[in-house]
């Protein structure tokens, strides 16, 4: 299948990955994802006056032939019988954003965990837990989230340059300032796939304020938080939002951090602050 259909077929059911099956080896390889078309246009774009065939034209292999070296070798993944815990191990340190589970005796492709259905699974069974102290501690206290080097960008930076920083600084996501370094909109990896479906990643010099009038609709918005604010209020934010991140800011509402939802399983599940860190066995899916 050609790149193009492939990217197509993502817009049309309206995910964000899929799986890829190999029929030679009759086995799952990879997964292919938005970060695999910002990867394509990133490499191949030179200006609005070149047509950008290779994105028409490529097969999916011959894309993951060409970036083997940036691809983990097998497909990462989990079965149905193993922990949530070994699942956030598994997204966190791979540094993935979807982990498929397969069932190893019969192959088949069960479903996806993301980091936001864990967090939605612990956030529905908080009332049965004790909350810890750590619960109570601000955002700043904890240090929870990026909160340094932050990657932004201003409504009149052109889109190649973004997803430049996309491919580079392995973000997300990218803080949309204005000249006073204040929040106002948000550029997402999934934003991207929009040039797919509107057919318009020849001309990639357009600033990105021009990319955001062919935002798809149900947007999730710029959700904010501050440091001054305590964990389990930040977590019920993220979680009843159903967003991927919230941009950390000042009370002149200018881009402090951001904090994703990877960086609250770190804390809530891997790493505890003053607690002993969870097993697999207390996260078992019973």
């Amino acid at each position: 299948m050609s790149g193009k259909k492939a990217f197509y077929a993502l817009v049309a059911n309206g995910v964000r990955s899929a799986p890829l099956w190999d029929n030679t080896k009759q086995d799952y390889v990879g997964m292919l994802t938005i970060s695999d078309f910002i990867n394509i246009l990133v490499s191949y774009y030179k200006s609005p006056l070149v047509q950008m065939e290779e994105v028409e034209e490529h097969r999916i292999e011959t894309w993951r032939d060409l970036s083997k070296n940036k691809l983990p070798s097998t497909l990462i993944q989990i079965s149905p019988y193993q922990s949530l815990y070994e699942a956030c191990e598994y997204l966190i340190k791979h540094k993935i954003h979807r982990l498929p589970v397969i069932d190893p005796s019969s192959s088949n492709f069960l479903f996806v965990i993301t980091h936001k259905r864990i967090l939605h699974y612990l956030h529905e069974h908080f009332s049965k837990l004790v909350m810890p102290d750590f619960m109570y501690k601000t955002l700043g206290e904890l240090s929870i989230g990026t909160l340094c080097k932050i990657a932004t960008i201003n409504p009149e930076t052109p889109l190649i340059t973004a997803l430049n920083m996309f491919a580079e600084y392995k973000v997300s996501a990218l803080p949309i300032v204005d000249k006073d370094g204040v929040v106002v909109d948000i550029y997402a990896r999934f934003d991207v796939i929009n040039l797919a479906a509107e057919k318009s990643y020849n001309n990639l010099d357009v600033p990105v304020i021009e990319a955001l009038k062919h935002r798809a609709e149900g947007f999730e918005g710029v959700h904010r938080c501050r440091l001054n604010e305590p964990l389990h209020v930040v977590v019920e934010r993220i979680v009843k939002a159903g967003v991927h991140r919230l941009v950390v800011v000042d009370k002149e509402d200018q881009v402090v951090g951001v904090m994703s939802l990877s960086d609250l399983l770190q804390v809530l599940v891997l790493h505890p602050p003053g607690v002993i860190s969870a097993t697999s066995e207390d996260f078992m899916v019973k």
